[in-house]
């Protein structure tokens, strides 16, 4: 795989139009005694011209823009002198280069926002202490009111995401960034006390469970349309690395998988993220279809008379497998193992992005083949081919539509509605060495292919699972290989879930404002360097809509400047939008299904 990288500017999230220049700081003048001067902060859904007459207004502690409004509120108020302090506003504005800078808009935006985000803290942090009526109104002004306009993401009322490992140093700052755009929160935590509820915001709903108990967690999936995994074991004994970085991912992704499929039911349909079956070999009958071919690239008639030959079979053997094995000793010759596609009725591959077959044998490459045109008349059909590589042992590997080829360079794309027939061939050529148990290299030309069954993996616009994962850098070097281990385990789980997945591997965790440097997105494990809590937290909560991001893997790290001569990226600087939104551009250049 050809690594690419990005690199984009990671502006602070509150970036907004009203933070786009510099506070316009009124100079105050002493009024006279007949009048009464009252500075009012506007809260976030109000805007500073919206005040008729004297109403007064309660004063809230919910501040959406750090910029005060100063207004003179006599019994002789007018609109004419409301007119007149607005062109003393805008005379006093003055603008500088430092105005219009780039960077300088960034830092002092970011400035900014500390400000509001600590104010904003305060209301997500509220103490358990204090008042029950405070408590309620100050949580009922945060659900109601939901989040500032400027951070408001459409579609996130309707949208309920669990996060997982809520209390980690990512989840804390990934709850928060998610309740600020309006999205409803759940939580799943392994203990309630009161230590650990303090820690989240009253408005999050806070369900109690554990990833490693199946059971636990039906009620956590229950409601839920997204999910962002950010837990991690707190220890390097392989039972805890197994069950959180691994058999969490999996169990999750499995009660996912299930509450989705019993609201279908309930609706009378399939749930669009189930896969659809396309052949389960479980029995003798299931080999039924299946027909062994053999064939040749080409023919020499001098080079046959010396060759071995060619031979494979397709059976279903006593231990319950069904095993495509045999040799090819002919130079340029082929076998291989091909079936008719029979669809469920109304069903049809168009619905759905690619292929997931669940494998088994002795680590040998293989050319998967579809064949696709009209099923009345065959002789019109094209072929289209995608290599696939096995691995000694089971494995599960995903197969992309888009990355299968025409056999023809003049044939169109591949239409996954016309596919009506699937193949499986293997041919010694470009076949790696591999070692067998003994330590000795196997022969090339023979193979063992033992299958378990092949789903169409369901198409989707956007990421239902992000998970953060970890690149390895700033563990310890006794313990990272079990730690790679436990962590890969759970992306392979979760890729072959049928789940569209987003993976985020940072560098090692900072503690720092987000939002400061650029980031740079790497396929191909090369970073070197960190990255702070914040920025993945805003990664994690932009991919969660963003369609680029569906089905990658990849790299995330602080920019950095490589050795001369060994530059491993290409500086692409994205400048901050209205929409701050710099993980499109970054991503786009990635490739998907890693």
């Amino acid at each position: 795989m050809n690594a690419a990288t990005a690199t984009a500017m990671s502006p602070s999230t509150s970036l907004s139009n009203s933070f786009n220049s510099s506070p316009n700081w009124l100079k105050w003048q002493p009024s006279p005694p007949s009048q009464r001067t009252t500075f009012l902060i506007p809260r976030a859904s109000a805007s500073p011209n919206t005040g008729k007459g004297n109403k007064k207004k309660p004063k809230s502690k919910k501040a959406s823009s750090p910029t005060p409004t100063t207004t003179t509120t006599t019994t002789t108020t007018t609109t004419e002198s409301t007119a007149q302090e607005q062109q003393q506003q805008q005379q006093q504005v003055s603008l500088s280069l430092d105005d219009v800078n780039p960077v300088g808009l960034g830092r002092k935006s970011r400035q900014i926002f500390d400000e509001v985000w600590r104010k904003f803290s305060g209301l997500g942090q509220i103490s358990r202490t204090t008042r029950a009526d405070e408590r309620e109104a100050l949580d009922a002004l945060l659900i109601r009111e939901g989040p500032m306009c400027e951070f408001v993401i459409p579609g996130a009322q309707n949208t309920t995401v669990l996060v997982i490992g809520a209390t980690s140093r990512i989840g804390r700052i990934v709850v928060r960034k998610l309740m600020l755009r309006g999205y409803t929160v759940k939580a799943l935590v392994r203990k309630g006390d009161q230590e650990v509820l303090d820690m989240l915001p009253r408005s999050v709903e806070v369900v109690i469970g554990d990833v490693g108990e199946p059971s636990s967690l039906q009620a956590a999936v229950e409601g839920c349309n997204k999910i962002i995994y950010c837990a991690t074991a707190r220890s390097t004994i392989t039972g805890d690395l197994f069950r959180v970085d691994h058999q969490g991912v999996l169990n999750l992704c499995k009660a996912f998988q299930d509450y989705n499929n019993r609201l279908a039911q309930m609706r009378a349909g399939k749930s669009s993220k189930s896969k659809l079956l396309l052949a389960k070999f479980k029995s003798e009958e299931s080999l039924n279809g299946w027909e062994v071919r053999q064939g040749t690239y080409f023919q020499d008639v001098i080079a046959s008379k010396y060759d071995g030959g060619m031979d494979a079979k397709f059976e279903f053997t006593e231990t319950g497998e069904a095993v495509f094995s045999g040799y090819v000793f002919t130079r340029g010759g082929y076998v291989e193992l091909s079936k008719k596609l029979s669809l469920p009725l109304g069903r049809t591959l168009d619905r759905y992005e690619g292929l997931l077959l669940s494998l088994g044998g002795n680590g040998r490459s293989y050319v998967v083949i579809l064949e696709a045109g009209p099923s009345a008349d065959t002789a019109q059909s094209k072929l289209y081919f995608a290599r696939i590589n096995t691995k000694v042992g089971f494995c599960r590997v995903r197969v992309p539509f888009s990355s299968f080829r025409p056999v023809k360079p003049d044939d169109p794309p591949l239409d996954p509605f016309l596919v009506h027939t699937l193949t499986i061939r293997f041919e010694p050529r470009r076949q790696r060495p591999v070692e067998g148990t003994a330590g000795m290299k196997q022969d090339p030309r023979s193979f063992k292919l033992i299958l378990e069954y092949i789903k169409a993996l369901p198409t989707g616009q956007e990421a239902d699972f992000v998970l953060v994962s970890c690149t390895g850098l700033g563990v310890e070097p006794n313990r990272r290989e079990q730690v790679l281990k436990a962590k890969r385990a759970g992306e392979d789980s979760l890729r072959r879930s049928g789940l569209g997945y987003t993976i985020i591997r940072p560098g090692p965790l900072k503690e720092e404002p987000g939002g400061q440097r650029a980031l740079i997105f790497d396929q191909g494990n090369r970073i070197s360097q960190g990255i702070s809590c914040a920025d993945v937290a805003d990664i994690c909560v932009k991919a969660l809509h963003d369609s680029t991001a569906r089905n990658k893997s990849f790299d995330v790290c602080h920019e950095y400047v490589a050795e001369q001569g060994r530059e491993l990226y290409e500086l692409v600087a994205h400048l901050p939008d209205k929409a701050n939104n710099y993980l499109t551009p970054a991503l786009s250049v990635l490739e998907k299904n890693t």
